[in-house]
C-alpha cells in the first residue's frame, strides 16, 4: 500500500510539474507575442513618420488597411476626414507637397492589446519648411494620433487614424 501511494504521489507531482510548466510556456509564449506586437506597431507608426519625411505617399499608404480612415483636428475642430488608401494618398501627397523639409520627430506612445485589433496614442513633433511669399517658412506642430490597428496577416496596419494637433508654431527662418 505504501508502494502504491508513493507511486500515485510521484504521478501526481510530475503531472502538476508538467501542467504548471506547459502553463509558464503559455504565460512565456504570450508575453512574447505582446513585445512582438508592440514592437511591430512602434515601427508600423515610426515607418509612417519616415516615409512622411521622404514624401514617399506610395509606400506609406500602404501601412493602412484599404478602408482605413483618417480624421484630423484643429483646435478640437475637424479639418479634414478621409476614407480609403487612395483618398488617403491623394490628401497625404498634396499636403506634404507644399513642403521642402518634413520632419517627424516620435516620442511616447501606449498600446492597448486585443488579440489581432490594437488601439494606441503616438505623440510626434513635425517641422515643416517651406516657402511662402518668397520666405522661408517653419511650421513646428505638437501632434498626437489616436491609432486603431489591426493585424493583417503576420503585419500590423492602421485601420483608423485621429490626428490631433495640439499646438502649432510658425515662424520664418534663415535658408
Amino acid at each position: 500500500m505504501k508502494t502504491y501511494l508513493t507511486v500515485i504521489t510521484l504521478l501526481l507531482t510530475t503531472a502538476l510539474a508538467v501542467e504548471g510548466q506547459s502553463a509558464q510556456t503559455a504565460t512565456v509564449a504570450a508575453r512574447l507575442q505582446a513585445i512582438e506586437d508592440r514592437v511591430a506597431i512602434k515601427a508600423l507608426v515610426d515607418t509612417f513618420s519616415v516615409l512622411a519625411d521622404r514624401k514617399d505617399v506610395q509606400k506609406q499608404i500602404l501601412l493602412f488597411t484599404e478602408d482605413a480612415t483618417v480624421e484630423s483636428y484643429v483646435g478640437g475642430q475637424l479639418v479634414s476626414s478621409l476614407a480609403g488608401r487612395q483618398q488617403i494618398g491623394d490628401a497625404f501627397g498634396a499636403y506634404l507637397a507644399r513642403f521642402q523639409t518634413v520632419y517627424h520627430m516620435n516620442g511616447q506612445q501606449t498600446i492597448e492589446l486585443r488579440g489581432d485589433r490594437a488601439a494606441g496614442v503616438s505623440y510626434c513633433l513635425v517641422v515643416l519648411i517651406g516657402i511662402e511669399n518668397g520666405k522661408t517658412i517653419r511650421h513646428t506642430a505638437s501632434v498626437y494620433y489616436h491609432d486603431e490597428y489591426v493585424r493583417r496577416g503576420n503585419a500590423w496596419l492602421i485601420a483608423k487614424r485621429v490626428t490631433t494637433f495640439a499646438w502649432r508654431d510658425r515662424a520664418e527662418v534663415q535658408p
